[in-house]
């Protein structure tokens, strides 16, 4: 994800039951592919700039102040995309539920978390990259 710096404060403090990251996109970067999770929920709270969220029901300009939240489970694929000029500056929370899975909608991609907590990714048809 060119252009996307995530930094872990959650990790800083070893939260274990969830991760919070402070995220920086600057102009045209994506906070990632469009996914959705299947036991993970997610929540994005805008500090700085003015990013676009694409989810299954259309686009949403957003701006500092305002939040989003993403429900585990539901398929509704999700994303943030920097489409200004400026840098887009965001408070990302997640639950670290174990086995947890993603659907990436617009790609040839699935994701699993390992019994090490660490992604694996496959095609959708379940061969490995």
């Amino acid at each position: 994800m060119v252009g996307r710096e995530k930094r872990p404060l959650g990790d800083i403090f070893e939260l274990s039951n969830f991760g919070v990251n402070l995220t920086r996109l600057i102009p045209g970067a994506c906070s990632a592919l469009r996914h959705a999770h299947s036991k993970q929920d997610e929540f994005v709270y805008i500090l700085v700039g003015c990013p676009v969220l694409i989810t299954d029901q259309g686009e949403t300009l957003l701006s500092p102040g305002m939040c989003a939240g993403f429900k585990a489970g539901t398929g509704n694929g999700h994303q943030l995309v920097n489409r200004a000029n400026e840098d887009v500056l965001y408070l990302e929370v997640g639950d670290r539920t174990a086995g947890d899975s993603a659907t990436y909608p617009d790609d040839d991609l699935q994701a699993a978390l390992d019994n090490d907590g660490e992604w694996q990714f496959l095609h959708k048809n379940g061969t490995p990259y």
